[in-house]
Formats: C-alpha cells, sequence, structure tokens
C-alpha cells in the first residue's frame, strides 16, 4: 500500500527541524521524505496546516491483560492509544499472571499481533510475583521479548535484590525501569502530604517517599553501570537529584506524566477518584519543578502511566477507590496545551519526548522519519479544540480528571507500519 501525506509540517525531533514536506509511506515503511513527491496510485492525506511527526511511543502504560480485562485488553488500550496518536506502547508486567516468565511476555507479544491495532513492547518483571524478594529469570523475560524490567505499581524495596537486577539487566542490554517508593514512608497515603491532605482528612504520602527512593536509584546506576529509569517523576526533590545525576553523566533518564506537569494536591478537593494516583498530585512548585525539568532536559520522556479501572472500583469513595489515570486519549491535547502552546516546550522538544527519547532508551528501532524507517506517523492538528469526554473514550477506562476541560492540539491521523489505524477521530481498524 501507498500513502502519500501531502503539505504537512514534518516535525523532525532528531534535528530538531520544523519543515513543510510531503511524506511517502510504500509497503509499511518510508520512501520519501520531500518536497512535492509524486502522487502516482498513493493514498493521499492532506495535512497542510497540520503536523506530521514520526510515531509516538508511550513507554507506560497498563493494559491489564491478561487476568484484568474487565479493566481494560489489549484490543481497547491499542485502540486507546491510536486514539491519542500513539502507535506504540510499552506495557508493565504487573498483569495476572505477572510477567515474569517468558511465556507470559510471549502471551503478551502474540495477543497483541492478533489483536492490537499498534505496537506493543512487553515490560518484564524485576522479581517474581512482584513480591520484591526473589529475582525473576531476566535472561529469559530478555529472550522472550522484553524491552525492559520493572515492577512498576511496586517498589522493589530490597536495595540488594534491585542491585543483582541491575547487574543482570546491564548485561543483557535492557533498562530498568523504576517506581519509586519508600512504602515505610508512604504507607496509607491517599494522597500528597501536606496542608490540603490535612484540611481534606486523608492521610499523605510525603515527598520523601519517592525522593530516598530516586536516590537509592541514581546510587545503584553509579554502582553497577546499568541504566535506569526513574518513572512518573512528581517531586521537586526528584527532579533535582536526577539533574545532579545527569551533570555527572550517570546512565539515568526519567519520565514525566501530564497529570503530574498539569494538576496540583488542590484536584482532590472534591473527592474525584479520577485524582487519586501514585505517586500524588503535589504541590504547586512540585508541578513548576517537572515543568523546569521537561524544559531543560532533565526529564527525557513524557509518558502516560495510563491506568484504567472499572467505573465500578473508582465509583467509591475515595479510600476505597484504586489508584490510577487513564490517560492514553488526552495526553497529546495536554502535552500542546500545557506545554507547547505555553512556551514550555518547542515543537521539536516535545515530540522528543515521545519519540526519539523513549526509543533510544529501551534501544527500538522507531521514533524517526526518515527514508527507510517504519512507516508509523501521527497527524496533529495543533489548533484543533477538543473537549474532554470520557464517554468518548475507545478504551474501557473512564477514570479521567480532565473530562469537561477544552484541549487545543490533537491528532487526528494515526498510521503504524503503513496503515491507517486512526482517522480522523474516528477509528479505522
Amino acid at each position: 500500500m501507498r500513502i502519500l501525506i501531502r503539505g504537512g509540517t514534518v516535525v523532525d525531533p532528531e534535528n530538531r527541524t520544523v519543515e513543510q514536506k510531503d511524506v511517502l509511506l510504500v509497503d509499511g515503511r518510508v520512501a520519501g521524505v520531500g518536497a512535492d513527491l509524486p502522487a502516482d496510485d498513493a493514498l493521499v492525506i492532506e495535512a497542510t496546516g497540520r503536523l506530521v511527526t514520526p510515531g509516538l511511543i508511550d513507554m507506560h502504560v497498563h493494559l491489564r491483560e491478561p487476568g484484568y480485562e474487565h479493566k481494560e485488553t489489549i484490543a481497547s488500550g491499542t485502540r486507546a492509544a491510536a486514539r491519542g496518536g500513539f502507535t506504540a506502547v510499552v506495557c508493565m508486567a504487573n498483569t495476572d499472571p505477572v510477567a515474569d516468565t517468558r511465556a507470559v511476555v510471549e502471551y503478551i507479544r502474540e495477543r497483541a499481533r492478533a489483536t492490537g491495532v499498534v505496537h506493543v513492547f512487553p515490560v518484564g518483571a524485576v522479581s517474581k510475583g512482584l513480591e520484591g524478594k526473589e529475582l525473576a529469570e531476566l535472561a529469559s523475560l530478555r529472550e522472550g521479548g522484553a524491552v525492559a524490567f520493572s515492577d512498576d505499581g511496586r517498589p522493589v524495596v530490597d536495595s540488594g535484590l534491585m542491585r543483582r537486577a541491575m547487574e543482570y539487566a546491564r548485561m543483557l542490554g535492557a533498562p530498568v525501569i523504576s517506581h519509586c517508593e519508600d512504602p515505610g514512608l508512604s504507607a496509607g497515603g491517599l494522597m500528597n502530604e501536606g496542608r490540603t491532605a490535612y484540611l481534606l482528612g486523608l492521610p499523605g504520602m510525603p515527598a520523601a517517599a519517592e525522593e530516598v527512593m530516586v536516590a537509592r536509584e541514581i546510587l545503584l546506576a553509579e554502582l553497577t553501570g546499568c541504566p535506569v529509569h526513574i518513572a512518573h517523576v512528581s517531586t521537586a526533590g526528584a527532579v533535582r537529584l536526577i539533574r545532579d545525576a545527569k551533570a555527572r553523566g550517570l546512565p539515568v533518564t526519567a519520565e514525566a506524566t501530564p497529570h503530574h506537569f498539569t494538576l496540583t494536591e488542590e484536584a482532590v478537593e472534591g473527592y474525584n477518584t479520577s485524582t487519586k494516583v501514585n505517586p500524588p498530585l503535589r504541590t504547586a512548585a512540585d508541578v513548576a519543578a517537572v515543568r523546569e525539568g521537561l524544559a531543560d532536559g532533565t526529564i527525557d520522556v513524557i509518558a502516560t502511566d495510563h491506568a484504567p479501572h472499572a467505573d465500578e472500583e473508582k465509583d467509591v469513595e475515595f479510600a476505597a477507590a484504586p489508584f490510577g489515570i487513564a490517560g492514553l486519549e488526552t495526553a497529546v491535547g495536554l502535552v500542546f496545551t500545557e506545554l507547547v502552546h505555553t512556551g514550555v516546550l518547542d515543537l521539536p522538544a516535545a515530540v522528543a519526548k515521545m519519540t526519539v527519547h523513549p526509543a533510544r532508551i529501551l534501544g527500538l528501532a522507531k521514533g524517526r522519519l526518515v527514508p527507510g524507517a517504519d512507516g508509523d506517523v501521527t497527524i496533529i492538528d495543533p489548533r484543533l479544540e477538543l473537549t474532554v469526554d470520557a464517554f468518548g473514550f475507545v478504551g474501557k477506562g473512564r477514570n479521567n480528571p480532565f473530562v469537561g476541560r477544552k484541549l487545543t492540539g490533537v491528532p487526528v491521523t494515526t498510521i503504524v507500519a503503513g496503515r491507517i489505524v486512526m482517522l480522523e477521530r474516528d477509528l479505522k481498524c
């Protein structure tokens, strides 16, 4: 199949260029990028006034399958990803059974091939059963297709176990993704510790619970030489620690989520369970620090931590609700509304955090829009306005705190391996 994307503004995050060009896809790969490419017998997509980027990558999602299909499936989760402009997602290991064996990793890959509409890259567990007691068979997980190792959803409390995991991961050429939380400090917490939690009568999680573990991971990365990726950074102290680690040349990278660079702890005041996340929404100073970290390169990646739940699980009192936001379908709009249109990030920098940066961290041949590259493309209308309506989501989870908010700058077309999977907000799959 031939697709010509004509007249769009091509954003090249690697070379930091923004130029009006055509993009030609042939048989699932990029065949040409340039001016006035011939259409011949190609399907033409008119992209004048729109941005054409390499396919976006979300390196932190929870697809829930196997085991929690009432929350999300690989089919529904990848449709949500396509709707959100993502051509690839990286799914965490906290399934049931846990992705702590090669068989489960291979099952996820097979289900993705059979039912998914975007690329799916599984993460293998660090420990068996996510229990933090015994190391999983990391080499076997890697051979089965795991692109990284993580117990995300739970911290690896045992420093000795994490050290061994990093030593093995370094030999296997894969990063460790760390959920940084000291449960001795955060246990029982429902939101950020501070004045708002006190006024709401909710137990809090201090920023130190995250920062203590960030510091540990940095020290272990220095000790082992293993690349460590800090997931969902939410505090000013964590940003400061990561900035210092990078200045010392350590193999440390980090990500931030749209809800952590957008919302503060005050969003919890209505006891909306969609604002209950871990790590929790923090203070205005923390949000400012995360934005600064994105702007100066301390934080490499924007990822959603997409964590869908069934309506009946979230529609309960705040204390009983599970943590998590369904974020795939609103992420790009928040990036443009909160970061690009406000000048926090320019276009190449914003796109890089969702393309070449996660690809490099995970060793994926993705995130570039050059001849010979995979035909993964996202087209974004930077001025199109959308009011968030959770009942319009194609994913199963509606637990999103941005419902009713107007976003400016949203994806309109998603192409995966030369196949259109989302066109003008309607899935074609």
